[in-house]
């Protein structure tokens, strides 16, 4: 029995108004045109809703009626780009329709010759780009204002993988190493490094693979063959989708900063060299005033017993004469040297200079200013604007201040956050430049018996009550005062002044 044959619609079975429904339901816009005379056809319905216009009133239409008025849009550029398609198959350009009620459309459109068994036909698909235009500039222009932001960034910023390697380099980067950005991406970041830096890196890259928090570090860098300078860097691991992933260090140059700190350093052991010299020259005037007095006695006596040894002549006289001549030969001896110690300790030899007052103070705020931010502590600066030359030591000046103003830190540490204020100011007073710290503190009541300067009290837990002692000694020998005062409503007022020395200091 043969069985009836059922046959399947296929899809190119589908009726015309199937396929008129199917291209109605498009999103993309359509327009049909002659390929000889390139007068439209006919539209679909997005292309209608676009423009505004029914496909009776668009078929009259030419390029001048519904597309912008530009030189570009005009309806000799619009006739070639449609014969390129009916010459070559198929032709894509942006062009800017207009809509029946003059609103103006920025598209996509790409024409494309078919051949229809009835006539060779274009079919011109476009859509609206208008926003995607918007978005693109928006892009553009964001992209510009963070590649200037990155070009002119202080710090610089660089990606590097598992092994060191530069996998993304901003223009800042290569700018403070002084090399291009195309030699830096793809290079080992080791060799900016010096062999310090090199562990340094090793070991922080190893930490943030690990997911450890940002790593901060200094490194000394530079291109190969230059002169390194001292960077500060932050590093941690980044992973930006599966475009860029890696340990990102972002750096800045401190070379200033380290070289200010080595020079506090080198400052700071000059000085505890200079006050142990002091200390030592205190200890000597003392010692060679003490001894002077037992070392004449001791000769005295060793002069009496000699008087009385009577005539020589016997060896027991002899060798006791023997003896005290060379005892009494030490005597001197040791008198001649603590008299060159007494002429030599009185003699301090001063390395003074010319300088604004103002400039030390300066010198010393960037320290200043970290013992204050350690103890949350606000500090108010009133420096003049005149300057107040002064002749001086700058350095044991300098340490003057340091040790007024950390004392007032230190003091201000003990109290309520809201209530840490220490307060410097410098002035001319009379013939003096003046500078005054003001606490709002315990004030002087800590010192008993108004010993301030004295080295014998101290507030600290492990202070040696030497900083204002030793501050004492360097202004007085300054030909300078220092003086200490209450402050209103409470705290204390440390000062010092120094002989003006003119007008023309360094500034």
């Amino acid at each position: 029995m043969t069985r009836p044959v059922i046959r399947r619609r296929e899809v190119g079975d589908l009726e015309l108004a199937d396929y008129r429904e199917l291209v109605q339901a498009l999103k993309y816009c359509v327009l049909l045109h002659d390929a000889r005379t390139y007068e439209i056809l006919w539209a679909n319905k997005a292309a209608c809703d676009l423009l505004e216009w029914t496909v009776d009133e668009l078929k009259p239409l030419k390029a001048p009626d519904m597309s912008k008025n530009a030189q570009q849009y005009s309806r000799e550029l619009g006739l070639r780009w449609l014969r390129r398609a009916v010459d070559h198959g198929v032709s894509a350009t942006e062009w800017c329709y207009r809509s029946k009620t003059g609103e103006e459309i920025l598209t996509e459109a790409i024409a494309i010759r078919v051949e229809l068994p009835s006539r060779p036909i274009v079919m011109v698909q476009f859509r609206d780009i208008a926003e995607e235009k918007a978005t693109q500039r928006d892009l553009f222009r964001t992209e510009g204002r963070l590649r200037a932001f990155l070009r002119n960034l202080a710090e610089g910023i660089v990606v590097l993988d598992d092994d060191g390697v530069v996998v993304f380099a901003s223009e800042s980067a290569a700018k403070l190493l002084d090399v291009d950005v195309a030699t830096l991406t793809g290079s080992d970041f080791a060799r900016f490094c010096d062999a310090q830096s090199r562990a340094v890196l090793s070991e922080t890259i190893e930490k943030t693979a690990k997911g450890t928090p940002p790593q901060d570090s200094r490194y000394r860098l530079a291109a190969p063959g230059a002169d390194p300078r001292w960077y500060a860097g932050t590093c941690q691991y980044i992973e930006i989708e599966s475009d860029l992933r890696g340990h990102l260090l972002l750096f800045h140059d401190i070379s200033d900063r380290v070289r200010a700190e080595e020079e506090h350093r080198r400052d700071t052991q000059y000085l505890n060299h200079l006050a142990r010299y002091n200390a030592m020259g205190d200890m000597a005037m003392a010692i060679a005033h003490e001894v002077s007095q037992p070392l004449a006695a001791a000769y005295n006596f060793i002069e009496g017993a000699r008087s009385r040894l009577g005539e020589p002549g016997h060896a027991e006289h002899e060798q006791v004469a023997w003896g005290l001549e060379n005892a009494k030969r030490q005597i001197e001896r040791s008198s001649q040297i603590l008299k060159s110690l007494r002429q030599y300790v009185v003699r301090l030899e001063q390395s003074e200079q010319l300088i604004d007052l103002n400039t030390i103070v300066r010198d010393c705020l960037y320290f200043i200013d970290l013992r204050a931010q350690e103890h949350s502590v606000g500090l108010v600066l009133d420096l003049t604007a005149e300057q107040l030359p002064v002749c001086c030591e700058k350095v044991l000046i300098g340490q003057v201040v340091m040790n007024l103003a950390f004392n007032a830190v230190d003091e201000m540490a003990r109290w309520p956050v809201e209530q840490r204020r220490v307060e410097l100011a410098t002035r001319r007073l009379d013939a003096h430049a003046e500078l005054v710290v003001r606490d709002y503190g315990q004030g002087l009541s800590a010192f008993p018996g108004g010993k301030v300067f004295d080295g014998v009290f101290t507030s600290k837990e492990n202070g040696n009550g030497i900083g204002l002692a030793l501050s004492h000694r360097i202004v007085t020998r300054h030909r300078g005062r220092i003086e200490a005062a209450e402050n209103t409503p409470r705290g204390a007022i440390f000062s010092f002044a120094l002989p003006s020395a003119g007008d023309d200091a360094e500034g």
